[in-house]
């Protein structure tokens, strides 16, 4: 019980620190010493009881003024008035009082609460009660869109399971998964989520794995293949060997970058997070000109009709809708994201992502699918046995594609062959001694740097070869093939829709790259490179002015995903290394993923925009028309919470879009 009382704080813990990031900027966060936990409980009607009454009374006194032209007494009208003032505002009269201490004056709490007091020590006491109740009641629908980012982040949590069963000598028990250890086999059920990562002990099993790549087709593993937390068992029980632990699932990665990514601001939300602390003291000082300066230069200055403007021009120059609905938008498009299998490590990303001209993206595991199998085997002056044993005794040792389609063609014929001294040359193949024999085992280049002769028509060879040496002499090669990823053509058209230009890289040789990009249709694509030639030609893509994605999934494009404007890794495949370097993640390993990350970028910077330019033009009209007499408080508050209300739901809107 301990186990589950401390993952259920830990996840408190992440939802308390996700729940910032809405909060509407470093200044405007209603942090739990201030009395009002912004979002923290369901903005139900219970939760307001007190603002629904202010409302009620002020609607009765609209009435009676209004609808039967009864006008009580000052006094009884101050009372009643002031009773639902007190009722609406009493957080935000608090707040502004405790920030006041603390030297903060320039805030929206301190300037809702000296306009409504205002309105009030001029004898407009509906509209001062107004002005609070709607303030409240847009606060309201903040609580709420705050309330709804948490259940849907919530949702995410809660994908990772807190019970799991293990199998110890012969017996099933149930734990905390974090107490699991490594080589130990546990008991996946019908319907059950996978609580750690591992590989199947079971003959097949088939898996929903939804909640990892936002793919809900089914997908069948079989003995041996990779499972990976976060999967959902969907037919036979399954028993699964854990290959790592609790933390270093890879379910606890994405849980992980989607909090991270919740932390880091876009440029627009730092911006803006900066304009409203430059904004608010210079909104407080013109409103101040306009009460006092008229009486410089008007003849028939009446202070309480300037000071009454005054009143106007503060209410409707609250930041509101500016500093709750971007954190709102970017947090909603690394939401839709998330459903769609991409994930962004920050709102700044799914900037840059608008603004990218070029994708380059690896060959092998990107465009392709990375699952290669042998296709011929030619021998020179050595059996067809021998070179197929000594080569996959080699390769055994190397976790590359093309060396696993080696060793699974070879079955049995690597085992229990003595192999020393193997090592890897980056970006040529390997070399080891095999039952006494040096070997060498790559591409053409590797067999250059040693100086060895081979035939010349293997320069020609369309397929990807491993070439293979033994004691410095050629000793023939074997051709693999990989196969096209099916919507790597899809993707590359939908890339040249947007205008952004495709390039392809790999260490694979100019003929195989060749073929690929024209049967997919990629603009440029350079072969035969090794891991800093790919580093090369994405500066020299840099130097040019382009404004780079870059997405590959080995640990040699590390290097390119960490120099690229935008890394995008492919994680279903991936390695660890290139997923911690890059920005974006696609997790199921489809390329029109990629076009999906920039459409998202761009729908979100589209309703960021549009957010603040409709609130720049309403509040500039209705100041322009306060300080000259003709907006009254009632149009100040409804103009003020109607585009924070408006704001709000164009930025929940992006959650429900489809890419």
């Amino acid at each position: 019980m301990e186990h589950n009382h401390n993952n259920e704080q830990a996840k408190d813990l992440q939802l308390d620190q996700l729940e910032k990031i809405t909060d509407k900027n470093e200044e405007h966060q209603h942090s739990a010493d201030d009395g009002h936990n912004h979002g923290a409980e369901e903005p139900g009607w219970k939760a307001h009881w007190d603002l629904l009454l202010a409302l009620a009374i002020l609607i009765v006194l609209l009435v009676l003024e209004y609808g039967f032209h009864i006008e009580l007494p000052n006094i009884p009208s101050l009372i009643i008035n002031l009773i639902a003032y007190i009722l609406a505002g009493r957080s935000v009269l608090n707040l502004a009082f405790r920030k006041s201490k603390r030297g903060d004056f320039f805030n929206e709490f301190v300037l809702m609460s000296v306009a409504t007091i205002g309105a009030f020590i001029i004898g407009e006491y509906e509209e001062g009660v107004a002005v609070m109740v709607f303030y409240q009641i847009g606060e309201w629908f903040q609580d709420a869109a705050v309330n709804n980012a948490k259940k849907n982040i919530k949702a995410l949590l809660d994908i990772r399971p807190d019970e799991v069963t293990v199998l110890r000598n012969g017996q099933a028990t149930v734990i905390n998964p974090s107490a699991i250890e490594l080589g130990e086999s546990i008991q996946v059920k019908p319907g059950e989520k996978v609580a750690l990562d591992g590989e199947l002990l079971s003959e097949n099993a088939s898996f929903n794995t939804a909640a990892l790549t936002g793919e809900s087709k089914p997908d069948t593993k079989y003995k041996g293949e990779a499972i990976y937390a976060g999967m959902i068992n969907l037919n036979t029980v399954s028993e699964v060997k854990v290959t790592a632990l609790f933390k270093d699932s890879k379910l606890s990665k994405i849980l992980e970058m989607v909090q991270d990514a919740t932390a880091r601001k876009s440029q627009t939300q730092l911006f803006i997070s900066r304009f409203a602390k430059v904004y608010t003291p210079i909104v407080f000082f013109l409103a101040l000109a306009v009460c006092l300066v008229p009486y410089l230069i008007v003849d028939d200055y009446v202070f309480t009709t300037w000071f009454y403007r005054a009143l106007v021009f503060l209410v409707i120059s609250c930041p509101c809708a500016l500093v709750v609905s971007i954190p709102l938008g970017y947090f909603g498009g690394i939401g839709l994201a998330s459903r769609n299998g991409i994930l962004f490590k920050g709102g700044n990303f799914l900037d840059v992502m608008t603004k990218i001209n070029t994708v380059v993206m690896d060959k092998t595991g990107t465009l392709t699918k990375g699952v290669f199998k042998v296709q011929q085997v030619v021998p020179n002056n050595i059996s067809k046995e021998e070179l197929v044993k000594l080569t996959s005794a080699l390769e055994q040792n190397s976790t590359h594609p093309i060396a696993k389609a080696v060793t699974e063609y070879a079955g049995t014929a690597k085992d229990n062959v003595k192999v020393e001294g193997v090592e890897e040359i980056s970006g040529h193949g390997l070399k080891g001694s095999v039952e006494g024999k040096e070997v060498l085992a790559g591409n053409l280049k590797l067999l250059k740097k040693f100086g060895i002769n081979y035939p010349e028509e293997l320069e020609q060879e369309v397929n990807t070869i491993v070439v293979v040496a033994v004691n410095n002499a050629y000793a023939g090669y074997i051709t693999i093939a990989d196969e096209v990823k099916e919507d790597a053509k899809q993707a590359i058209e939908e890339m040249h829709k947007l205008n952004i230009q495709t390039v392809m890289l790999s260490g694979d040789k100019q003929s195989v790259v060749n073929q690929v990009a024209k049967s997919i249709g990629i603009d440029k694509a350079f072969g035969d490179l090794l891991p800093e030639g790919k580093v090369e030609k994405v500066q020299q893509l840099k130097n040019e002015g382009r404004r780079i994605a870059f997405a590959g999934d080995g640990v040699n494009d590390a290097p390119v995903v960490a120099l690229a404007d935008a890394g995008i890794a492919m994680g279903g495949l991936g390695s660890d290394a290139t997923i911690e370097t890059a920005d974006i993640v696609i997790q199921n390993d489809q390329p029109s993923k990629i076009v999906s990350a920039i459409k998202i970028g761009k729908i979100t910077r589209n309703i960021v925009w549009q957010n603040i330019i409709l609130a720049m033009v309403v509040k500039i009209i209705v100041l322009i028309l306060g300080a000259g007499g003709v907006a009254t408080l009632w149009e100040a508050v409804i103009a003020d919470v109607g585009v924070a209300l408006l704001a709000i739901l164009n930025a929940v809107r992006i959650q429900k879009i489809k890419v």
